[in-house]
């Protein structure tokens, strides 16, 4: 996803694994302990490698209040965008190991770079993943002029088109860029090629006055051109439809195989974090998410507030990893 990022993003007008995923038990290993008694005794700060206004700074923003006051501390949101989410994501990986440094890290950063940055130096799976914030389905969409309202339709088009197809993404080897290939994978491989930006803003403006045919991003970034009837939706890829968008059906619903995922955002903390502290961060964000106005906030732009526990985050962390580095290989894509 990625479903990022930049100040075109339309939530900015609306808001005004390594020894990670190995299990928590490496994280109980001692770094600080001593201090652990009195944690937080001063502000967290919460990094987001991205710009204000895309996806995972609103993640992030929205439950800053409620996160704040389960821990009894403020908390500091932190915009170091760079580099596809790394250089944030680096940022927190050589912080000190204390708590009071953490990312709020999406799929992209943390389960797709490391396999489309070639000179990548870090390695984003050595984070513990302490919990989801939410995820959100990513939408097919196509520009009202392309003939087609479900993947048949779509499809029987794409192959059509004598020169091939362009389709829009907000970054070289983003989520979408990747989806975008998984999804040609499935049809058969026709003739498509990527256009991409510098975050989902600029490209929508350039979808929306057709300079290309389709794209995927997610459900909150499609929503106000859904709802405006600028882009046609033709599928989600989540397990189930969307909430917001109940007429659009699955990938599952119209034959794609193996096509289920989606975009996530979560809280990550450097490896060596005591376990008493990345749990107290867990219990914290699930109590902030139990937020009635929060979680209307959340589902109303098409995502859902995160849940499950630390285990099963960092199980979708792995498995996420393991999947888009396959794709990544299969269609040689790369962040350049």
């Amino acid at each position: 996803m990625t479903f990022e990022e930049g100040a075109g993003h339309p939530l900015t007008r609306r808001l005004a694994l390594g020894a990670g995923l190995g299990g928590l038990a490496a994280a109980a290993l001692p770094s600080g302990a001593g201090a652990q008694g009195n944690w937080p005794s001063r502000p967290v700060t919460v990094v987001v490698g991205f710009p204000p206004g895309g996806q995972t700074d609103f993640a992030a923003r929205i439950v800053q209040p409620g996160l704040g006051a389960a821990l009894g501390q403020t908390i500091v949101i932190e915009n170091r965008g760079g580099a596809g989410g790394n250089i944030g994501t680096e940022a927190v990986l050589r912080a000190r190991p204390d708590g009071y440094t953490l990312l709020a890290g999406n799929s992209s950063p943390i389960a797709i770079n490391p396999h489309t940055f070639p000179s990548m130096t870090i390695n984003p799976l050595e984070l513990i993943p302490i919990g989801l914030t939410l995820q959100s389905s990513l939408i097919l969409c196509v520009h009202p002029s392309v003939p087609a309202t479900n993947v048949a339709e779509l499809t029987a088009w794409i192959k059509a088109q004598r020169n091939g197809v362009n389709y829009g993404t907000p970054a070289a080897g983003s989520l979408s860029h990747c989806a975008m290939e998984l999804f040609r994978e499935r049809i058969g491989r026709p003739e498509m090629e990527s256009v991409p930006y510098r975050g989902s803003g600029p490209a929508i403006q350039d979808f929306i006055a057709g300079r290309f045919s389709l794209m995927f991003d997610g459900a909150s970034v499609m929503a106000p051109y859904l709802k405006a009837g600028q882009l046609r939706g033709i599928l989600v890829t989540g397990a189930n439809r969307s909430p917001a968008f109940p007429d659009i059906p699955t990938a599952t619903e119209q034959g794609l195989q193996d096509f289920t995922f989606t975009a996530w955002i979560g809280l990550f903390a450097p490896k060596g974090t005591p376990a008493e502290i990345v749990q107290k961060i867990y219990a914290a964000q699930n109590t902030a998410l139990q937020d009635p106005t929060m979680r209307e906030r959340i589902t109303s732009q098409g995502d859902e507030p995160g849940s499950g526990t630390m285990e099963e985050f960092a199980a979708m962390v792995r498995r996420d990893h393991a999947r888009w580095g396959e794709v990544v290989k299969a269609n040689n894509i790369t962040a350049t």
